[in-house]
């Protein structure tokens, strides 16, 4: 009788093409296990020895609950302590304090758009009308799919599911560097709401340091814990909101409506005002890296992408509708970065201008830990698909990946020293390069495996899934349309990066220089999509069997 653990801390048997037959035979034995314990859906077919499940597809489903190794192995393989103590798992509110947090954090950051686009007129429209036509198609792809793959991989494993490991790998690749340069804006974001009105300013030696010394403290909050992050965003998007709450009763004796409309076309800047909307619209596909660590993440993950939603929109709206409508038009060439603490002095006094700042600051410091936590989740995701080395794996005695947040880390350390809009315009151009594809596997899905079990599905057919991505991909093409020539060569070097790297990593694994987990394997001969009908058919009750039953699994269960 062998003992295995619970999902939540999954371990990986390291394969050989030799253990194939070993590891299907297993799986077979516990599919009837499962088949006898518990009616099948209906439908549904039965395997046989003679027709074992390996299609890529229903690998890539075992990838999110590969076989455990025993014990005594765990040290050898990763590190990670032999029994480790059960971890909090995140629930919808904390969910969605996260998700905030990795799409928004708040109006810090939105006072470009202003800027960019002459006036009120064009940002209000935009976040009036950008929600639905990409926030929302982002976050039904990511409900759907994240419920359909409950694991730390999130959208690699999409598209590896779709496409294959290299294409998965790509978007893996140019997802985590998006993200990390994203992160690279916060601690300077942090000095410059600091500094915003006559604060805080420090000489830039002094200044270099301070943003090293809060990444270190920032990222050592993210080691702690996945649980406290979540808890500690959940009360930091309390704070960082309500100065906003008082700056709209302020705000609207002043307020006069005609300020809306105003518009200076000579003023616009198209590729700043798209940058500036696309950057503070997107990243709602990042939670699904921490769906492996979420309760029931086929219920949580819907309610909490959906809850978010509205607390992004409402977050971005009432402020900009109070400062532009209470200051004049004429106004519109300061909205600055950090403007928003200027607004509140305008309004409402210094005591406001000094809550705004104190907000900013602390939103800052959950945007960083929301990004650090999805970007680092990812890696252990990969590491756990055998896509990168084992040692991204290795979780801390908190339940964290400890040397996937010390590369995240690092890369934030060197990135930090680019300039705002630099920054936002290469990881736009770069987090739309993996959009795409991500868009793109979700249709294939639906037009190749309709009957993979989706505990959220958005309620229309392949053809409607279809054109709801057509206008978040338009959104992607007219932002990658409007980058500069350095922006494009710069990303160009990125992509061809990750492509050696991929490349270098497989010949790395063939000649086992360093160690992989590696996930069931399909057959040499098999092709991305399921092999044959059967296979399709069997889809559902493959994952019936591996993937549901949360509640037994935190329980332990026990396979003979």
């Amino acid at each position: 009788m062998e003992t295995t653990r619970s999902t939540n801390n999954i371990d990986y048997l390291p394969i050989t093409n030799n253990d194939n037959d070993k590891i299907l035979s297993k799986l077979n034995h516990t599919i009837r296990h499962v088949k006898n314990t518990r009616a099948p859906p209906t439908g549904t077919r039965h395997y046989s020895s003679a027709h074992p499940p390996t299609s890529p597809l229903i690998c890539q489903l075992l990838r999110a609950r590969a076989w455990r190794r025993p014990a005594s192995a765990v040290d050898a393989m990763t590190g990670s302590p032999a029994d480790p103590p059960a971890r909090p798992r995140l629930t919808v509110l904390p969910l969605i304090a996260l998700i905030f947090y990795d799409v928004s954090g708040g109006p810090f950051g939105i006072e470009d758009s202003v800027r960019a686009g002459g006036g009120a007129l064009l940002p209000l429209l935009g976040f009036l009308v950008l929600p639905a036509l990409w926030s929302l198609p982002e976050a039904l792809v990511t409900a759907e799919l994240a419920s359909a793959f409950p694991t730390n991989a999130g959208y690699v494993a999409w598209v590896s599911a779709a496409f294959g490991p290299a294409a998965a790998f790509l978007v893996g690749f140019s997802k985590w560097a998006s993200g990390t340069l994203d992160n690279a804006l916060y601690p300077v974001l942090f000095l410059d709401y600091l500094r915003s009105g006559g604060g805080l300013v420090l000489p830039p030696v002094l200044r270099s340091l301070a943003i090293l010394a809060l990444t270190a403290a920032l990222t050592y909050l993210n080691y702690r814990g996945l649980h406290l992050v979540g808890l500690s965003a959940l009360a930091l998007t309390a704070f960082s909101l309500s100065p906003f709450v008082a700056l709209a009763v302020l705000a609207a004796p002043k307020i006069r409506p005609s300020r809306w409309l105003s518009f200076n076309a000579g003023a616009v800047n198209l590729r700043g005002y798209f940058n500036s909307m696309f950057w503070n619209l997107n990243y709602w596909d990042k939670a699904s890296t921490l769906a492996g660590e979420v309760e029931e993440p086929r219920k949580t993950f819907p309610k909490a992408v959906f809850g978010a939603v509205g607390l992004v929109v409402g977050a971005y709206l009432i402020p900009l509708l109070a400062g532009t409508g209470a200051l004049p038009s004429e106004t519109a060439a300061e909205w600055t970065d950090g403007f928003f603490s200027e607004v509140g002095r305008r309004i409402g006094g210094p005591w406001l201008r000094v809550w705004i700042q104190a907000a900013a600051a602390m939103s800052n410091m959950g945007l960083f830990e929301a990004e650090m936590s999805s970007d680092s989740f990812q890696l252990l995701g990969m590491a756990e698909m055998g896509m990168i080395p084992a040692i991204f794996a290795r979780r801390s005695k908190h339940g964290t990946p400890t040397f996937s947040i010390l590369c995240s880390a690092t890369g934030v350390v060197i990135l930090s020293f680019m300039s705002f809009q630099e920054i936002i315009e290469f990881l736009n151009f770069l987090y739309g390069l993996g959009m795409l594809v991500v868009f793109a596997a979700f249709v294939k899905l639906r037009a190749k495996n309709p009957d993979l079990p989706r505990p959220y599905r958005i309620p229309v057919g392949t053809a409607g899934a279809a054109a709801m991505c057509v206008p978040p991909v338009a959104l992607i093409t007219t932002v990658m349309c409007l980058a500069s020539a350095r922006t494009v060569i710069v990303n160009a070097v990125v992509v061809a990066a990750g492509v050696a790297l991929y490349y270098g990593v497989e010949h790395a694994k063939r000649h086992a220089w360093v160690e992989f987990l590696a996930p069931v394997p399909p057959p040499p001969d098999s092709s991305h999509g399921s092999t044959t009908a059967l296979e399709d058919a069997d889809v559902e009750d493959v994952r019936a069997g591996l993937l549901a039953d949360e509640t037994a699994d935190e329980g332990g269960s026990k396979v003979e």
